[in-house]
C-alpha cells in the first residue's frame, strides 16, 4: 500500500507541474525533444532495414549494427534540432513577445547547422527530402503571392518527366554524383535487370547464389 501511496502522489505532482502555464515553454521545448527522437526512429528503422537488408552484404550481427546506428542518429538528430529550435523560439518569445517570421527561420538556421551540418547518409537524406519540399513550397508560394503566374495547365507531368530524365542521365554518366543509396537502388532495377543466367535469378532472385 505505502508504495502504491507513493505512486499516486507523484503521479499526481507530476501531472500537476504539467498543468502550469507559467512552465508551459519549457515543457514544450522538452516534449519537442521527445517528439523529434521517436518521430527519427520511427521514420529511420523500417528504411534502414529495407535498404540494409536489400542492398547491403555482410553478417546479420553487421546488418543489424547497421539499422541500429542509422535509427539512433537520425533520432538524436531530429530531437536535437526540435529541442534547439523550440527552445531559441522561446527565448525569442519571452524577450520580444511576439512572433517574428525571420525569427522562425534563424533559429532552423542555427538547429540544421547543429544537428544536420555533419555531412553523412543521414543529414544528406534528411537535407534532400526537405529541398524537394520547399521547392514545391516555395513554387506555390509564389504562385499565391502574384510573383509567377497561375499556370493554364498543370505543370507536373513536365515535372515528373524532367526529373526523371535528370537523374537517369545523372546515372548513367555521372552515377558518382549521386547519392549512395540512390545509386544502390538504381543499380538494382536498371544495370542488374541486364544480367541473368536461367529462371532462378530471371524471376526468383535478382543474382544467381555464388554458393553451390
Amino acid at each position: 500500500m505505502g508504495d502504491q501511496t507513493i505512486l499516486k502522489t507523484l503521479l499526481y505532482t507530476v501531472n500537476s507541474l504539467l498543468q502550469q502555464r507559467r512552465y508551459q515553454a519549457t515543457l514544450a521545448v522538452l516534449k519537442g525533444f521527445r517528439n523529434g527522437a521517436v518521430y527519427g526512429a520511427k521514420v529511420r528503422a523500417p528504411h534502414a532495414l529495407v535498404m540494409t537488408f536489400l542492398f547491403k552484404s555482410g553478417s546479420l550481427k553487421e546488418k543489424l549494427k547497421a539499422i541500429l546506428q542509422a535509427t539512433y542518429t537520425h533520432s538524436r538528430n531530429m530531437a536535437y534540432f526540435v529541442f534547439t529550435y523550440k527552445g531559441l523560439m522561446a527565448m525569442q518569445s519571452r524577450m520580444q513577445g511576439k512572433k517574428v517570421p525571420f525569427q522562425s527561420f534563424l533559429a532552423a538556421f542555427i538547429g540544421g547547422w547543429l544537428a544536420f551540418g555533419e555531412n553523412n547518409n543521414i543529414n544528406s537524406q534528411i537535407n534532400m527530402y526537405l529541398l524537394s519540399r520547399i521547392l514545391f513550397g516555395l513554387s506555390r508560394l509564389a504562385v499565391e503571392k502574384g510573383y509567377i503566374p497561375q499556370p493554364k495547365q498543370d505543370p507536373f507531368p513536365l515535372f515528373a518527366a524532367m526529373v526523371c530524365g535528370i537523374v537517369l542521365w545523372l546515372f548513367e554518366y555521372h552515377r558518382h554524383t549521386l547519392q549512395p543509396s540512390l545509386q544502390s537502388s538504381m543499380t538494382y532495377l536498371y544495370d542488374d535487370s541486364n544480367v541473368w543466367h536461367d529462371v532462378s535469378d530471371f524471376l526468383v532472385h535478382n543474382k544467381r547464389s555464388t554458393t553451390k
